[in-house]
């Protein structure tokens, strides 16, 4: 059976369509999107009329794409877009009645929860997993003794638009400074992909990382594109998605930087998984 999960983000809108079995998932092909809804919610505070037709004409595509692909089963969320914008609720109902399907709106710790479901990330004690979406980045630590998550109001196209804040910025020093121990950090999300592409490497030092990142500073938006072929959605915001992870390691003991292509579609596919294939719970004397 195939199945598909939706992630409506603040950069764009994307898709992972998996193969599955009661004993197997394996991931099929992905989709994306270019659609910046953080723009219309960080500048005006609110989802417009224009951004979401546009958004139920790519939904209604990938809906259609399902059907004559025969995926049976699939899930839409919606990440710090939605959950930031003044119209949340009004925008949510406004696009399920256009594309006949639920959305659901994740808060930033659930978003940060569903990076448990990344097949490694229970594997090790000694990794911090990092996603700097566009409005906002997520934690996943697991330990001996209990899984640390948790969500800031930082990300590559809110701190680019400049709306990010210094109370914000301390909140997660603060947090950072409780977790001490040498790890290794693995990075989620478009941007961090980009940038280890760029440096055609599946890991880095710190040293390294710091290195690249400011050389890429350095260039200009017509460069970035020339040089390494960086999309038009991906060259403005690059260096703050960057400037996050950077800022991230000088407070933490990372010994080694890596990316993975894993998303929230990702984890949410792999959740409707366990749904769908789990067996029926009883619940008795109710």
């Amino acid at each position: 059976m195939k199945i598909a999960a939706i992630d409506i983000g603040t950069n764009a809108i994307k898709s992972k369509i998996f193969s599955t079995t009661p004993t197997s998932i394996e991931f099929l092909e992905s989709k994306r999107t270019p659609m910046r809804l953080g723009t219309d919610v960080f500048k005006e505070g609110f989802l417009s009329e224009k951004k979401l037709r546009s958004l139920v004409n790519v939904l209604n595509k990938y809906k259609k794409y399902f059907e004559e692909n025969e995926i049976e089963l699939y899930e839409i969320v919606a990440t710090s877009a939605f959950r930031d914008t003044s119209n949340s609720e009004d925008a949510r109902r406004i696009v399920e009645n256009n594309i006949e399907h639920p959305i659901r709106i994740i808060s930033g710790l659930e978003e940060a929860k569903l990076i448990r479901f990344h097949p490694k990330a229970q594997a090790s004690f000694e990794k911090m997993y990092v996603d700097v979406g566009g409005g906002s980045t997520e934690f996943y630590m697991h330990t001996k003794e209990k899984d640390y998550i948790k969500s800031f109001q930082l990300g590559a196209v809110r701190n680019y638009l400049k709306i990010d804040n210094k109370e914000e910025w301390q909140r997660m020093f603060d947090w950072l400074a409780e977790h001490q121990k040498e790890m290794r950090l693995v990075g989620i999300g478009g941007n961090i992909r980009s940038f280890f592409k760029i440096g055609k490497m599946k890991s880095m030092t710190v040293d390294v990382f710091k290195k690249q990142a400011k050389e890429l500073s350095r260039l200009n938006k017509a460069d970035k594109k020339s040089i390494y072929g960086l999309n038009d959605d991906r060259v403005d915001v690059i260096d703050s998605a960057i400037e996050i992870y950077s800022k991230v390691i000088s407070h933490l003991s990372i010994s080694k930087v890596h990316a993975t292509k894993w998303g929230v579609s990702d984890s949410t596919a792999v959740k409707l998984f366990h749904e769908l294939y789990s067996e029926k719970i009883q619940i008795k004397n109710n």
